[in-house]
């Protein structure tokens, strides 16, 4: 156990010794290796970073420089070889060649080879995470959180405790390699790396708990890490106060039920002001087995001097859930242009298919990767704004401008939530709403478009050079072509950009490689 300030708080799991959780940064190497895991009792190939199953942690603080060295040791072809890292939630601003998607911002990187990703978080603070963004290769477990503490944070008088303990991520789970899925249904869900499966005849792992001691308020980074499902998640007998939105600082808003999307994050306050007992933590999913009979898609939080025992289930009914047009940003509220539906300088509707063929496009063009990246095109000068690849897919945008993107609803598979790179955006209209809100909306970098009849609508100003991904956070559906890239200021990317000399090096390598090693 270890004592925080006044109070206690430790992640343990249920029936074996307390486990910490393997934190670097914010300079260190991640050694990226495959290996047999069974988080949810069913054992399978999987990534890990540093060993770490559950989730290497990366952490730093508010203005560091970050400089974190992927060394790939990856080697066998049940799952893919080759890797890259997105730092989601990271404006990479400068520093676009170390954003990761695959060839977007760069090539993979092949086994045996080794990236430093160099950059310095300007100005941002709060709850983000890393994942491999190769394909759908985090569905193999190669994901975690990663965390920039403020020592200046404006809500530290709202909580007492803030640590590597007081993370909780969910995620999916699969028991068959990723590249081998379509369209997959989740065999569990995971928190904190571990879960029950519903069915088979193999052992269930046990699921996480947190312990509380009575009185103290507990900032909880809730981090939905998942290649699909979006997650109800609530704690009986709890109010969470949400107080952080997608790394934005949001004013406190007190709720008792949360959707969270695959990417999104919510800092909350937790109060441990009830009786000392034993409770359900419950992430209900979008997909795969509902319910919570035998313990799926369940935690316990359980106070200090509680038994150690399962919780007696309380009929909570949400009064209170989370809307998403509920949420106002603490600092600089307010999107950009003008108060009125496509006051903007530049305002793009994308227009969302199925196809029979099982793919999706945008505006009429299914995404498929480049053979050379976004931004090596430019780079390189093989290329112009106007004639990128891929095809369809590329919308040139000006710099120091204003942005408006209209999302219809209603395509198969969703609600789909959208995450756009490079920056976050204010949510002028959120799913479920018909209204426009310009003075003070949600701001985030992830949004679910919602269902027939949403027209959600997102604004930005292009203050960031580079090839920036917009796409769907539900992989298999990005693996589909539900993405495009935003090129923004594409005449200034041989000033403003300027990749190392090892990322020169990256697609020589990875173009040598046999296909058995991709």
């Amino acid at each position: 156990m270890i004592q925080l300030k006044h109070s206690l708080l430790s992640l343990v799991l249920l029936a074996v010794s307390s486990v910490a959780q393997s934190v670097i940064g914010p300079v260190g190497d991640m050694v990226i290796t495959d290996q047999t895991v069974a988080p949810d009792g069913f054992s399978r190939l999987g990534a890990v970073a540093n060993g770490i199953a559950a989730g290497l942690l990366i952490r730093g603080n508010k203005g560091d420089h970050f400089q974190l060295n992927v060394v790939n040791q990856l080697s066998d072809n049940t799952i893919l070889q080759s890797t890259s890292i997105h730092w989601h939630g990271l404006f990479q601003a400068g520093t676009g060649w170390a954003d990761g998607p695959a060839f977007i911002n760069q090539c993979p990187i092949a086994k045996g080879n080794s990236f430093l990703y160099d950059f310095t978080a300007v100005g941002q603070a709060g709850t983000f995470w890393w994942h491999s963004h190769l394909s759908t290769q985090y569905c193999d477990g190669l994901r975690g959180p990663m965390v920039i503490y403020d020592p200046d944070d404006p809500h530290a008088d709202l909580y007492d405790v803030d640590d590597t303990n007081t993370i909780l991520t969910l995620a999916d789970w699969y028991h068959d390699p990723a590249k081998t899925l379509g369209f997959p249904t989740p065999a569990s869900t995971l928190f904190n790396g571990l879960g029950r499966h519903a069915k088979g005849s193999f052992p269930s792992a046990y699921r996480s708990l947190k312990w509380l001691t009575c009185f103290d308020r507990y900032r909880i980074r809730l981090i939905n890490m998942a290649c699909d499902p979006d997650f109800t998640f609530s704690i009986e007998g709890h109010e969470m106060t949400i107080i952080e939105v997608d790394g934005v600082n949001h004013e406190p808003l007190t709720v008792d039920q949360i959707q969270i999307f695959a990417g999104q994050r919510y800092s909350f306050v937790l109060n441990a002001n009830q009786d000392e007992d034993n409770y359900w933590i419950r992430a209900s999913p979008s997909i795969g087995d509902g319910g919570f009979d035998d313990g799926i898609n369940s935690a316990i939080l359980r106070y200090t001097n509680a038994d150690v025992a399962e919780p007696i289930t309380r009929s909570d009914t949400s009064t209170a859930p989370l809307l998403e047009q509920n949420l106002v940003p603490l600092e600089n509220p307010g999107a950009p242009g003008n108060p009125v539906v496509g006051g903007v300088d530049v305002a793009i509707n994308l227009a969302f298919a199925f196809t029979s063929a099982g793919t999706f496009t945008v505006n009429g063009a299914q995404f498929t990767p480049p053979p050379v990246p976004v931004l090596l095109q430019i780079l390189s000068g093989a290329s112009t704004a106007d004639d990128l690849l891929p095809e369809g897919s590329v919308f040139p945008l000006p710099l120091d401008s204003t942005i408006e993107i209209s999302m219809p609803g209603g395509i198969v598979g969703g609600g789909h939530p959208f995450h756009l790179h490079g920056h976050t955006f204010d949510v002028v209209r959120s799913a479920g709403s018909s209204v426009y809100n310009y003075d003070n909306p949600p701001r985030r970098d992830v949004v679910n478009i919602g269902t027939t009849g949403d027209n959600v609508t997102i604004r930005f100003t292009t203050d960031n050079a580079g090839p920036w991904f917009l796409h769907c956070h539900i992989d298999w559906h990005l693996e589909a072509g539900l993405a495009v890239i935003f090129a923004e200021g594409v005449d200034s990317w041989t000033t403003a950009i300027d990749p190392t000399d090892q990322w020169d090096q990256l697609c020589p390598i990875y173009d040598a490689l046999p296909e058995a090693d991709l």
